[in-house]
């Protein structure tokens, strides 16, 4: 066999990073049905919380219900929205109404006809019930279906990132009204996707069958089936022994050897994610810009990077990567104690605590608390380090409970996904509480702005600002990383962690 390694550069992928623990259970024979050919066998980290579609916020569940589930539009390997569920679309010259025109035959898993109804049904109720994807609506006004195979969308101002809002899929998905309405969602999805829930054994799979009836054409693959394991080592053990085809839990550690390996094909392109700091504006001493600043310089990013990923992360002082088109060059911050601790004297701060909000779900935000623990302590800042469990990592940083946390962003395509939420004023997850006029101005305008050029420059604009007075100590993007063997072809890493089996195959 000869080598294969795949490299995909493009740019960007949304929604917070979240994590679903595993949990034994009874097997649940959803459809009862089986399939002839080749099922590929995919190890996943943890098992889904559960299968809404725009309700879940697990990685988890999404790896699965891309493949369950499609969105109106959809981004392409370079992050470029394309047709889906809509076959096509047209804006009007004062860019406020929005006119798709959807596929012809789409039908549900269950066989019942998709229509431009359950484009309506599923966007107001992400909207009605304040679902997390909610503020992705801020801007329209109106979603109407004039017939079956229309849908307009009405928004109040221009919105070029309006289709970026639609296709991004995780949270995003067409669901059917019969399916949320009966509860079966949870548990028992119906989707339109290339591939429909089979069986679910809580605790160890998850097993998909192919659509024949997927209007982009049925899939080569009889089924997918979904194990749980956490653990990076022994899933790549299962790969290299056959037990599975493809996983995504690979130990950064292993990469080196994987690329010569003649066995297996690595994949990994750079992803539009990114993990940052976060210190608590509303807490006096990090409400001084200048306490901020001098973290901001004492942070050994490249320790970081090293330790949490054997060094396949870039790291970035902003949040944007280097190969997006929207990627702004920043290095202010490069590590310098003496800077730090002037600024520590300007602002009159001679030492104290912080509590470090890391969580034990997550361990290379308990790894990377460790070593900013170390970095913090010549300035006379004790570190603890505070490890809950995800859900209550969520729960405290909605609270203001902490002084500085650490997380990542997933699923950026616009710039306005990487900056609004977490920085404007009024911004859904602002939690440090950050605030600065200028800064609401400019993303407030990028979110109007037609012109590309124009509107780069408005958020480049933001996001230096942003960095200057430390909203966030941005840290690194991350790489996607997934391995397979040899014979499943047709499959490739994608920048916004999109898990696609649609067009791959099993070879023998």
């Amino acid at each position: 066999m000869n080598k294969r390694i795949t490299w995909s550069i493009a740019a960007g992928a949304a929604t917070m990073l979240a994590l679903a623990g595993c949990s034994a259970g009874e097997s649940v024979d959803i459809n009862g049905s089986s399939s002839d050919g080749s099922t590929l066998i995919a190890a996943i980290g943890g098992e889904p919380d559960q299968l809404d579609p725009q309700r879940t916020s697990s990685y988890f569940s999404f790896e699965v219900l891309e493949n369950v589930f499609d969105t109106l539009v959809e981004p392409d390997e370079n992050l470029e929205m394309q047709p889906a569920l809509a076959e096509s679309w047209e804006v009007s010259d004062d860019q406020l109404t929005w006119t798709f025109d959807l596929r012809d035959g789409v039908t549900f898993h269950d066989g019942s006809d998709f229509t431009s109804a359950d484009v309506v049904y599923s966007y107001n109720r992400i909207i009605d019930e304040q679902l997390a994807n909610a503020w992705r609506f801020s801007a329209i006004t109106d979603i109407s279906a004039p017939d079956d195979d229309t849908v307009v969308i009405t928004v109040g101002q221009p919105s070029p990132n309006l289709l970026s809002n639609l296709g991004g899929f995780k949270g995003m998905a067409i669901v059917s009204q019969d399916n949320v309405e009966s509860g079966d969602i949870t548990t028992d999805p119906i989707g339109t996707g290339p591939f429909s829930l089979e069986d679910y054994v809580t605790g160890d799979h998850i097993t998909l069958t192919a659509n024949p009836d997927y209007w982009g054409g049925a899939p080569e693959l009889a089924g997918v089936e979904y194990r749980f394991i956490s653990e990076p080592s022994t899933a790549l053990a299962a790969l290299q022994a056959g037990d599975i085809d493809w996983t995504d839990v690979v130990p950064t550690q292993q990469v080196t050897d994987l690329e010569s390996s003649d066995e297996l094909t690595l994949g990994m392109t750079p992803s539009n994610d990114y993990w940052y700091l976060a210190l608590n504006e509303a807490r006096e001493p990090w409400n001084d810009v200048r306490v901020r600043q001098a973290i901001a310089y004492a942070i050994d990013r490249d320790a970081i990077v090293q330790a949490v990923s054997f060094g396949t992360a870039a790291e970035n002082q902003l949040a944007i990567p280097e190969q997006s088109i929207w990627y702004t060059e920043y290095d202010q911050y490069s590590t310098d104690l003496d800077k730090a601790q002037s600024l520590l004297d300007e602002a009159g701060f001679t030492g104290g605590t912080l509590e470090m909000l890391a969580t034990s779900d997550y361990p290379e935000t308990v790894t990377a608390a460790q070593i900013i623990a170390a970095n913090l302590e010549p300035l006379g800042i004790d570190v603890t380090i505070s490890q809950p469990d995800f859900s209550t990592w969520l729960d405290e940083q909605n609270s203001g409970n902490f002084d500085m946390l650490m997380m990542g962003w997933l699923g950026n395509i616009d710039p306005d996904d990487f900056y609004y939420a977490q920085h404007h004023t009024d911004g859904v997850s602002n939690a440090q509480k950050y605030s600065n006029t200028e800064v609401d101005s400019l993303l407030d305008a990028g979110r109007t702005e037609t012109d590309q050029a124009a509107r780069a420059e408005l958020y480049a604009d933001a996001a230096t600002i942003i960095a200057d007075e430390v909203s966030y100590i941005y840290l690194y993007n991350p790489s996607v990383i997934q391995s397979w063997s040899p014979s499943v072809t047709g499959y490739e890493t994608r920048a916004d962690a999109a898990i696609r089996f649609r067009d791959t195959s099993l070879t023998d």
